[in-house]
């Protein structure tokens, strides 16, 4: 009879055998779901799709942790998924939160240098396990020990590299030397050769007109490069709005999903590029611009940019008029426009012009500020005399700025009363304050006339000062004609004097009255220019003599116009 002790030390060892049994068969298993189903990376798998993610789709793919694969792939091949659906794919490793790397693409794992030849000769891809970072690059298992070189390794970085430990990659036999057992790969080629594998089938997949969804990749101040998932396109500045964006960076960021319309696909000596517009898929402000701008309406906006010739100015998002140059001052002759405006300034205008077919609205600025010859007539009436700057000068005479926009002309016949003038510059400058009388003003024509020697005294000025109105004179008869007479009242003092009808005289009364009048012409003459003219004629008879030129007369100053410089006369009784 056995011993009761030793019967139940020996059924516990024997349960913890066949427990210790149990588990390392259990081990063995998971491993070999775990760990060889990987390394039969030439074997593809059917995995069912679980979740689609912003950037991933997860997958079934019947191991104990799921697969991951990037949208982008399917993206790229033009492929949509949901859950439920069914895809072929191969495991290529695992990442750092044990998913398992999927990829669409058919890849073997050697077992012998007799596949290694068969890959290195086909030049095909193969899976890799990175077991270490060693000098000049990284340590692959791929059957046998093999080395690549960090050039190869598509990493950026040391840091990069060492998060490729323990990670399995795709890569290609670049180097194989049996005797030696002398393996190097190449994870760079795979690569470059998948990127450019997705941008040829992108490139064939899209087409002038397309709208397609995109990442902002990187900024620049010209524009934005957005990822169409795999090919890089340019969104230039211009394209991201109908309104004016100076920088991409103040309406897009980094990582931004978008929208766009494909514009041009360029293939410019084998480089294919890709130009895409945000605001081409938004209407364009113009088609609604009919009837909302007319002529003669008074807007306001934002100058946008400056050129010699003109300002742009937005009147709304998408929507910019021009103001000319010659549209911007009524009086200042401008070279460029931006002497008078700057970027960002607000502006008053007037609409000059709208083409709508032609998308162009032309405004005024100095139409807003109103035109000063409107009131020019009045502001400045013959006779008034004003103060301003001479502004320019030429051959035939100077222009003098009387008001913003208003501008009189000073003839060279009207600058001086002393002296003949061969040159307006004898008399002004450029820039000189000058005081001057206006003679005559033409809206019409936007003329204004002024004089200079209109304000200097002369000896007419102080004969219409000395005298008044009623005053009886003495003065010559220069000529007689149509019954108006030009009377002279002293050296350089003419008059204008209506004459009436002479006496009747007989011709020996009249001859003798010739004679009389001769001797007393010359007395009275004397007599005259020894008082200045303000003395009286010697009585010459009791009997009126008739008018002629020469004649000394007495006349009755019947007008005095010191603004027009003008003396009236009419014969005294």
């Amino acid at each position: 009879m056995s011993n009761p002790d030793t019967s139940d030390s020996q059924l516990t060892a024997e349960s913890a055998a066949e427990t210790s049994e149990a588990f390392g068969e259990m081990l063995s298993q998971y491993e070999k779901s775990h760990t060889r189903k990987t390394e039969d990376g030439g074997k593809q798998l059917v995995g069912t799709v679980i979740v689609v993610s912003g950037d991933s789709v997860f997958l079934d793919i019947g191991f104990k942790s799921e697969g991951v694969l990037p949208l982008s792939v399917l993206r790229a091949a033009g492929e949509t998924v949901k859950p439920g659906d069914k895809l072929s794919v191969s495991v290529k490793g695992r990442d750092s939160e044990g998913y398992y790397q999927l990829t669409r693409a058919k890849v073997e794992r050697p077992n012998d240098w007799l596949t290694l030849e068969k890959a290195f000769a086909d030049k095909a891809t193969i899976v890799g396990t990175v077991t270490g970072v060693i000098k000049g690059g990284l340590s692959v298992d791929v059957g046998v020990r093999a080395f690549m070189p960090a050039s190869r390794s598509g990493a950026r970085d040391a840091a990069e590299m060492e998060k490729m430990v323990e990670q399995e990659i795709l890569c290609r036999i670049i180097k194989l030397d049996v005797a030696d057992e002398d393996v190097v790969v190449d994870r760079r080629a795979v690569l470059d050769q998948e990127e450019r594998s997705v941008k040829e089938r992108r490139y064939s997949e899209m087409k002038e007109g397309d709208t397609v969804s995109g990442t902002v990749r990187s900024l620049t101040d010209y524009g934005a490069f957005v990822d169409l998932g795999g090919v890089d396109a340019l969104l230039h500045v211009s394209d991201i709005a109908w309104s004016r964006v100076n920088k991409a960076a103040d309406v897009l960021s980094v990582g931004q999903q978008l929208e766009v319309k494909v514009l041009k696909i360029a293939n410019d000596s084998g480089k294919r590029r890709i130009s895409v517009g945000l605001k081409q898929l938004q209407p364009h402000p113009w088609d609604a611009v009919a009837g909302k701008y007319n002529v003669g309406e008074r807007v306001r906006g934002a100058v946008t940019r400056v050129a010699e010739f003109g300002a742009f100015v937005e009147l709304e998002p998408g929507i910019e008029g021009l103001i000319h140059v010659s549209e911007m001052s009524w009086g200042k002759k401008l070279r460029s426009a931006s002497t008078l405006v700057k970027p960002g300034e607000m502006v008053d205008t007037v609409i000059l012009g709208v083409n709508a077919g032609e998308r162009r609205i032309s405004l005024g600025l100095k139409q807003a500020l109103g035109d000063p010859w409107a009131d020019a007539a009045q502001r400045f009436a013959a006779g008034t005399v004003i103060e301003g700057p001479v502004v320019s000068i030429t051959k035939f005479g100077a222009f003098v700025q009387l008001t913003e926009g208003v501008e009189g002309m000073i003839h060279i016949s009207d600058m001086s009363a002393e002296k003949r003038i061969n040159h307006p510059q004898e008399v002004v400058k450029v820039g000189q304050l000058i005081k001057a009388q206006v003679l005559a003003v033409d809206t019409e024509k936007r003329q204004l006339r002024l004089g200079i020697k209109q304000l200097v005294p002369s000896g007419l000025d102080e004969y219409i000062a000395e005298h008044k109105e009623g005053d009886v004179v003495s003065g010559r008869l220069i000529d007689i004609s149509n019954g108006q007479a030009r009377v002279e009242l002293g050296e350089g003092i003419e008059a204008h004097c209506r004459m009436n009808a002479a006496p009747p005289t007989t011709e020996k009364a009249s001859q003798a009255e010739t004679a009389l009048s001769s001797r007393a012409d010359l007395s009275s003459l004397g007599s005259m220019l020894q008082a200045r003219w303000k003395g009286a004629t010697p009585a010459l008879g009791s009997k009126p003599e008739a008018a002629r030129a020469g004649q000394i007369r007495k006349f009755k100053i019947t007008k005095l116009d010191p603004s027009a410089k003008k003396v009236e006369l009419e014969l005294a009784q």
